[in-house]
């Protein structure tokens, strides 16, 4: 005779038996979906810059983690310093997971402050695949040319004195926004040449003494630029944005953090901060289905575990240190709930 003991587990070995049937044909079905497709990653700036060499180094890992490998293909889309990729990704990129991309790391918090037409996108309907690199490893640094005028934070914060004349990209760039919050909140004497096209444009101005530097992550750098890296080089470092403490590597160049006037001012360079544990933030466009969403979260955390990818990495100096979709969202949050004050001011500078 058959108890409700007995009825109640033969019901869920019935169920437990249907729900482990039913994990490969979901996984079958993203391997079919993918199999013999092209993924596009869509890359925010032009060839040769950080960005793109962090895209194209993913690019030729991340088919073989995906079921299905899909063959991976980088598409450069530069314009209005990544703004033009990061409204394509959220407004018109297709929304079968085809398609996935990085933008500046400045571009979730656009996206937060609103208040921008040209911004189309709210960065919490992403979906989130995360970053390759936290910023552990990375800093974003302001170099100038040692023959410049200003050799110092302090020769910069002179009244009166030369300006520190930087480098930049299209309105709106993470280097351009970097330089107008530092030249308001810290006081620094700083003029920005923007409009160059791409980040190599930029290190070639720098090099011809068009401009005395640029903000940039040390990735970037040390990837595609790295005779500014060389001690005896034409550069040096002043100044380290996204950083709670120095870089092991630059122990004579202060962070913005401590050279704040106050606490309100180290407030302001804190939440400015934030994004940058995003050092390049990569996302899908919205509304994936749910299965191909997991499927390419997954992906990318096991490119950044592989140990094939992770020695290319070191070969050609770009960090690793990954940060996960869950990560990346609980950044939104706290962006989002930033004080009021803080946000509309940082608002008012962009």
């Amino acid at each position: 005779m058959l108890t409700r003991r007995n009825a109640l587990a033969l019901a869920l070995a019935a169920a437990s038996a249907t729900a482990t049937a039913s994990l490969p044909a979901r996984a079958d079905a993203v391997a079919d979906f993918y199999k013999g497709k092209n993924l596009i990653v869509v890359v925010g700036y032009g060839p040769g810059g950080g960005y793109d060499v962090y895209a194209r180094l993913l690019a030729r890992y991340l088919g073989k983690h995906i079921p299905g490998h899909p063959n991976v293909v980088v598409q450069n889309m530069p314009g209005a310093g990544s703004l033009r990729a990061a409204n394509y990704l959220y407004v018109t990129a297709p929304r079968d997971g085809t398609v996935i991309g990085t933008f500046a790391r400045n571009m979730p918090l656009l996206g937060i402050l609103g208040g921008n037409s040209n911004v189309q996108f709210d960065p919490r309907k992403f979906t989130w695949l995360g970053s390759p690199s936290s910023a552990e490893n990375d800093a974003y640094l302001l170099f100038a040319r040692k023959d410049a005028p200003v050799k110092s934070v302090a020769d910069a914060r002179k009244p009166g004195g030369p300006p520190l004349v930087l480098g930049g990209t299209a309105e709106g760039a993470t280097g351009n926004d970097v330089s107008i919050l530092l030249k308001d909140v810290l006081g620094l004497n700083i003029k920005v040449i923007a409009g160059y096209p791409d980040s190599g444009a930029i290190f070639l101005a720098a090099d011809r003494r068009e401009i005395d530097g640029r903000f940039v992550g040390l990735s970037a750098v040390a990837s595609s630029k790295q005779d500014w890296l060389k001690k005896d080089g034409a550069m040096q470092v002043l100044m380290q944005f996204a950083r709670k403490t120095r870089h092991k590597d630059f122990p004579d160049a202060p962070t913005a953090r401590e050279i704040a006037p106050d606490a309100r001012a180290r407030s302001l360079i804190e939440l400015a901060e934030i994004p940058y544990s995003l050092a390049r933030p990569y996302v899908a466009p919205p509304e994936l289905p749910a299965d191909r969403a997991r499927a390419l979260q997954k992906a990318f955390l096991d490119v950044n575990a592989d140990p094939e990818y992770i020695t290319e990495a070191a070969k050609i100096g770009v960090d690793i240190s990954p940060v996960g979709a869950g990560e990346a969202v609980e950044m939104l949050d706290k962006l989002a709930s930033a004080p009021p004050d803080l946000l509309e001011y940082i608002r008012k500078l962009q």
